[in-house]
């Protein structure tokens, strides 16, 4: 892109937006200055255009989104035909096994949850279409970066803030560089509650039929349910016929 095709405005006025979060619904214009970077004066215009605009309320002092911002995320969910091809299979997933079964893709350092299908909860957090999560962590996200050249995935996850969320997380590179490869050799990636404590997942690469992966899909399940070699037995054949059952409807 060339340097006058940036819109600066523009660009500062979505750092705002993603300045919002689960651990930050209300935010100060001091709090959005420090979270984005910006000048509190820039700051604090991006935050009156966004009332002004209504995807925020102001209360005096603390601004917050309105559902109003769900706009922005429901533009992309229409546009793309991926959550509403993966939906229904995702359902059927989830009804034969009794377990949550879900999709996303690789955005930045994280990945974003497209498409969910809950029989039950399984992490501390709601898991939701739009949801974000580490990708170095997340069975979902070791399957899209193995997909990626070592090389950029390797600048991923040296671009990740590598949080040790339980003794099981894996954060040095060298050990996430090895785990990716393995996943690569062996076409799926199972997380042993290293995003969270009582969780596990195993996830598959959702491939289109020009050899692209698209997508991760994924069964997550609570570790006192269920063993790793059990999971492993049990979901990975279902994961691998779903993506199967899946690709011919890929655009």
């Amino acid at each position: 892109m060339r340097e006058g095709d940036m819109l600066g405005g523009l660009a500062k006025g979505l750092r705002v937006i993603e300045a919002f979060d689960e651990a930050h619904p209300r935010l100060s214009i001091t709090d959005v200055a420090l979270l984005t970077g910006l000048e509190r004066a820039t700051a604090r215009r991006c935050l009156l255009t966004l009332v002004e605009l209504g995807y925020a309320a102001h209360d005096g002092k603390y601004f917050a989104l309105t559902p109003r911002i769900l706009r922005l995320g429901h533009s992309y969910l229409s546009a793309t035909p991926l959550p509403r091809v993966v939906q229904p299979f995702l359902e059927r997933l989830s009804e034969e096994t009794g377990e949550s079964a879900s999709a996303s893709v690789l955005e930045e350092t994280d990945i974003v949850y497209i498409a969910r299908a809950a029989q039950k909860r399984v992490m501390s957090i709601n898991l939701l279409p739009g949801t974000r999560l580490p990708a170095y962590c997340a069975s979902m996200g070791r399957v899209l970066l193995a997909a990626r050249p070592s090389a950029e995935a390797e600048a991923i996850l040296q671009r990740s803030p590598r949080i040790r969320h339980t003794a099981r997380t894996l954060v040095e590179i060298p050990a996430l560089l090895a785990e990716l490869a393995r996943v690569r050799a062996q076409g799926y990636a199972l997380i042993d509650e290293e995003l969270e404590l009582g969780l596990r997942s195993i996830a598959v690469p959702l491939v289109n039929g020009r050899g692209i992966t698209v997508a991760a899909l994924n069964i997550g399940a609570q570790a006192s349910r269920i063993g790793v070699k059990e999971m492993k037995e049990r979901y990975l054949p279902l994961l691998r016929r779903l993506a199967a059952d899946i690709a011919p409807h890929l655009p």
